[in-house]
């Protein structure tokens, strides 16, 4: 008897962990589909990366637009949805707050009803964020700390994930959310902090000359290495009962720590090449985010092998 592989169609595919996550899918066997867009126009340059843009079929879909989404599903016809599309910067969300809450908080509310109207067993992943929680006060957060979202980035994804938590409990659907702390990877674009700190650094190692601009060095995150929180993502699907999980290092450091990091790695004193300016303060900045991770540990199985200075090594590295 023949098995027909699992499918999967991951909504965003074209972003870093869209990408990961594709690489990370197509090994263990799955048909993946993916969307953008515009998926004729896209480059698809982090598919090229991993050299499997032709290994995945890719289909043009609006997370705003219903019907685009519908059609997405039906095409596809996937056993496993990941929800990863919408505008995904903090600080972009404060000049553009319409875009990324239409988004994010539609376009998961589309995908959503839309797997219900199908009425078939679909299981479907919503990507969270560490940023619903805003400042965690110094202590970590589980699964069960209270939102205080504090951009409009954080309340478009504080909304999606009451609309998962609603469409689990209301329609009895197979859904949850990932609550991923900062997870980088050399496919950050070059808008995230850590990857503007990583090739700044880089091109003043080899003699740029420049310094390096940078906002408030004192928030402390919780970084961790994208390409294991893919694995937490697919972990989640694979689970008799449909739960939220937070998914982070349970380490954080400040941004300071950071860039000494990368400075040190490279034999430069950070203090010599780095100036804080004011235009990279953001109106409502986040002091500290610190992660309780203990639940993917107990249910998943899951743990970060990776910790902020394997990150910045990885990252330094391609």
């Amino acid at each position: 008897m023949i098995v027909k592989p699992k499918s999967a169609l991951i909504f965003g595919i074209g972003g870093q962990d869209g990408s990961y996550l594709s690489s990370f899918l197509l090994d263990k066997g799955y048909d993946v589909w993916g969307t953008s867009r515009d998926a004729q126009a896209s480059s698809f340059s982090n598919l090229d990366f991993f050299g499997i843009k032709h290994s995945v079929r890719l289909l043009s879909m609006v997370p705003e637009d219903f019907r685009s989404v519908f059609v997405a599903l039906k095409t596809s016809n996937p056993d496993e949805v990941y929800c990863l599309a919408g505008q995904s910067s903090v600080g972009l969300s404060f000049e553009q707050p319409a875009e990324t809450i239409q988004s994010i908080t539609l376009g998961t509310l589309n995908v959503l009803e839309a797997c219900r109207m199908l009425d078939r067993d679909i299981r479907i992943y919503h990507a969270g964020s560490s940023e619903c929680y805003g400042d965690t006060l110094g202590k970590p957060a589980n699964e069960m700390t209270p939102f205080h979202p504090r951009s409009p980035y954080a309340v478009a994804k504080s909304s999606a994930f009451w609309l998962v938590d609603n469409y689990r409990e209301a329609y009895k659907l197979f859904a949850c959310t990932g609550i991923l702390f900062n997870h980088e990877s050399p496919l950050r674009p070059s808008r995230f902090v850590t990857q503007k700190i990583i090739k700044t650094a880089q091109r003043i190692a080899n003699g740029s000359g420049e310094r390096l601009q940078l906002g408030r060095l004192d928030i402390v995150r919780d970084w961790g290495w994208a390409p294991e929180y893919v694995e937490a993502m697919w972990l989640m699907l694979q689970q008799p009962e449909a739960q939220d999980y937070v998914v982070a290092t349970g380490e954080s450091h400040s941004l300071e720590d950071f860039v000494e990091s990368v400075f040190s790695e490279l034999s430069l004193d950070w203090r010599e090449h780095v100036e804080q300016v004011g235009e990279f303060m953001r109106p409502t900045d986040l002091r500290l985010s610190l992660a309780d991770p203990a639940k993917a540990f107990d249910v998943l199985g899951w743990r970060a092998q990776y910790k902020m200075k394997n990150v910045i090594k990885a990252m330094l590295s391609v």
